[in-house]
């Protein structure tokens, strides 16, 4: 179809779409121009630096690694725990499970600030703990434990496991071979999804963190707070560069790894 037949409807709905694509970029792009110039008011006439981002680096580099090793803890626990909870919950399908999956989510619904005082007021006597970056996991693990169950869970519930597993038990496997080599490769495209929720999640948690951090477990998202609110515009904008370096290339390796591991149509 030329562009001359095109009916005028498809003028307006691309209209609207380069509109909002701009609403969002926009604010974006003038960021990361703002940590890369010498001075933002100036703007491209001042000239371009590397500086800001030395800066950052320097007052910064802890939070960098604090927030990647969280959000791999995190990680690791949502795993070990998310994972077979769905399988459980996609076994047997009743009132109870149903109910158990709603509670599950309350850690979503509630504030992220209510639940980091609920975790204060209950272990923040722990000095070793309350002081340690395992304080500002526990948090997010109860945050983004729901993201994990739900997204390997909707994946068990498509496939047909359980005749799976029959024919794989008719065969001799026992429940750990048929867990490894039937259930986890049928739930493959649910865990990478969930796990691309979890890091991404974890490494932005801010309401959450804020309240558990201490000076000494300062995550990338607090940092990045503590930049904007106590220096010049360039150093906060080159937090935030920083932060786009960081996440969107686990983005898209995440995602890729996702588009792999989808089943392949004949």
């Amino acid at each position: 179809m030329s562009a001359r037949a095109r009916p005028p409807r498809f003028w307006v709905q691309a209209a609207i779409t380069l509109a909002v694509c701009a609403f969002l970029v926009v604010p974006v792009g003038l960021s990361i121009l703002a940590g890369l110039t010498e001075n933002f008011f100036v703007g491209l006439r001042s000239g371009l630096t590397l500086r800001w981002l030395g800066e950052v680096w320097s007052l910064y580099a802890g939070t960098v690694g604090m927030s990647v090793g969280i959000a791999l803890g995190c990680l690791a626990v949502t795993l070990a725990i998310g994972v077979p909870a769905a399988y459980s919950l996609s076994r047997v399908q009743n009132r109870w499970t149903r109910l158990f999956e709603e509670l599950l989510v309350l850690p979503v619904a509630i504030p992220g600030l209510a639940t980091a005082l609920a975790l204060i007021l209950l272990y923040g006597g722990w000095r070793e703990l309350r002081a340690s970056p395992v304080f500002i996991l526990v948090g997010h693990v109860l945050f983004t434990l729901p993201f994990m169950v739900r997204s390997v869970l909707a994946v068990m519930l498509a496939v047909d496991l359980r005749t799976l597993e029959e024919a794989a038990a008719s065969l001799g496997a026992g429940f750990w071979r048929r867990f490894a080599s039937v259930v986890l490769p049928n739930a493959m495209p649910g865990i990478l999804a969930g796990s691309l929720m979890v890091v991404t999640l974890s490494l932005g948690e801010f309401n959450l963190t804020w309240m558990l951090h201490t000076p000494l477990t300062r995550t990338l998202p607090v940092g990045l707070a503590d930049s904007y609110a106590s220096m010049r515009l360039e150093i906060g904008s080159a937090y935030t560069l920083v932060f786009f370096i960081i996440i969107i290339p686990l983005l898209v390796a995440m995602q890729w790894a996702a588009r792999r591991a989808q089943p392949r149509r004949a």
